[in-house]
């Protein structure tokens, strides 16, 4: 069985719904990486060594990464080699394979879950710069989890930032469930710690805890971050059990040297890349992974709330190949 015919399988044992989103969402970065792949295989018709160079180009102008480009082309080549490949059409099923196989490396799907304790409170923590999308990825995901049944509570950490208590507390009205704040400008530590408590009070089984995205230097903000962790060990010793740290898509490599300043100063779990859907390199999502070894556990696809989607790598791939999959596949169909 083809790959994309193993893709497209994977792929329908999701809601429709599902598959839909990250096929729109990816539109951006879709169109423009089909139409380079597709101008690379009309230009070149056997697979050779000068198309293995334009094809490099290509993945790094998809912000895929210098160091996973270069891991992929290697790949790519022994693969080709073994499987006597010389038709550049048929490569591009293997690239899409590949994709998937460096996402995962020797980790399963489980990577992508959200980690959070079956046996009382789980509290979540979110990073990340100004602008990112931070506050708006919090409302989603308690939206998200308050359809699972779960109940939800947010604390408004970002006590720096004017207007970030206040942008939670809407988005805490918008999707029904309750904010514990303090006002403008006091320590983040306490307003975690009383998140916390009342949490437990009221039997809440999500807590989401934001942060500042910017102090008055990074040392400051790392000092704030640890701060914050160390109060809520002290009152669950596994916790947080994530530490999420979000990252705007469209910045593109300044989202990569963002996820590699925050993972050199506190134990990031996992990334949210919000406005996936506003980018044309969507590939920075396999820089990332690759790189840095911090799967990605959410994507933004859109304005709506139910746009907070979980990352799922054989999604993302059929996103960026839909129409040569669908094309694939359906040509498999009719020969059957």
């Amino acid at each position: 069985m083809s790959f994309f015919k193993k893709l497209k399988d994977k792929i329908n044992k999701q809601t429709e719904q599902v598959t839909d989103k990250f096929k729109d969402g990816l539109t951006k970065t879709r169109d423009s990486f089909a139409t380079k792949m597709n101008d690379l295989v009309a230009k070149y018709r056997k697979v050779d060594e000068e198309f293995f160079e334009e094809l490099e180009e290509v993945l790094i102008s998809a912000d895929v990464g210098v160091e996973t480009v270069m891991e992929l082309i290697e790949e790519l080549e022994m693969e080709v080699k073994r499987r006597n490949i010389k038709d550049t059409s048929e490569v591009v099923e293997v690239i899409s394979e590949k994709l998937v196989e460096i996402y995962y490396g020797d980790a399963d799907e489980e990577i992508e879950e959200l980690n959070l304790n079956e046996d009382g409170l789980s509290v979540v923590l979110f990073v990340g710069v100004n602008g990112v999308g931070k506050t708006t990825t919090i409302g989603k995901l308690a939206h998200r989890l308050k359809e699972e049944g779960k109940t939800v509570m947010l604390a408004a950490g970002d006590t720096f930032r004017a207007g970030a208590i206040e942008q939670l507390d809407v988005w805490g009205e918008r999707v029904g469930v309750e904010v514990i704040k303090h006002s403008e400008g006091s320590d983040p530590a306490a307003v975690i710690y009383d998140g916390i408590q009342a949490a437990k009070s009221r039997n809440a089984d999500v807590l989401l805890c934001d942060t500042a995205g910017r102090l008055q230097n990074k040392v400051n903000l790392m000092n704030e971050l640890s701060k914050v962790k160390r109060v809520i060990s002290r009152e669950i010793p596994e916790a947080p059990h994530e530490v999420l740290l979000v990252l705007d898509a469209t910045t593109g490599q300044n989202a990569m040297s963002q996820a590699k300043t925050f993972s050199e100063s506190t134990d990031v779990s996992g990334i949210v890349l919000s406005k996936l859907d506003g980018t044309a390199k969507g590939g920075i999502v396999l820089a990332i992974r690759n790189e840095l070894s911090i799967p990605v556990k959410y994507v933004g696809l859109g304005e709506k709330v139910t746009d907070l989607q979980p990352f799922n790598a054989n999604s993302f791939v059929y996103g960026l190949f839909a129409d040569i999959v669908d094309q694939d596949t359906n040509t498999d169909a009719r020969d059957d």
